[in-house]
């Protein structure tokens, strides 16, 4: 059901705790299946990301998803770090099961949280970033799952 990395990512997750004063803080959540996840963001005066931690409350593939996207943004740009869209998450682990594709899409949008909480924070605007909601339901998942 679950592939080795999703497995190793949960069993094994990476940068999970919290970051004291972050930059940016994203929560974001899934009221339908109770899934939770916080995103802290450390950025250093030229926009890259110092350090990323999580704290996810869910399932499994919550919790990857969460180690996955920390993974794909820590050491990035800003900008950069705005391109790490579900899909890629995804397609970072080698898949998901569909009925654990929303799952990405926290990531996705817990990133992009923190990232709308920074911008907040220092009075800037990142291109392509738009306000997060902070109840993501399947119904915004990608038509290509």
């Amino acid at each position: 059901m679950y592939t080795e990395k999703v497995m190793d990512h949960f069993q094994h997750p990476r940068n999970v705790g919290e970051i004291e004063n972050p930059s940016g803080m994203g929560t974001v959540g899934n009221a339908k299946c109770g899934d939770i996840m916080r995103i802290y963001l450390d950025i250093d005066d030229n926009q890259v990301i110092r350090d990323v931690k999580f704290k996810t409350f869910g399932c499994g593939a919550a919790v990857a998803t969460s180690s996955m996207a920390t993974e794909m943004v820590k050491g990035k740009t800003v900008q950069e770090a705005m391109a790490v869209t579900n899909k890629a998450v995804c397609e970072a682990l080698d898949g998901l099961p569909p009925v654990k594709v929303h799952c990405s899409l926290l990531a996705e949008e817990a990133i992009h949280a923190a990232l709308w909480d920074y911008a907040q924070k220092n009075g800037i605007v990142i291109e392509g970033l738009e306000k997060p909601k902070s109840d993501i339901g399947e119904e915004e998942i990608e038509e290509e799952y």
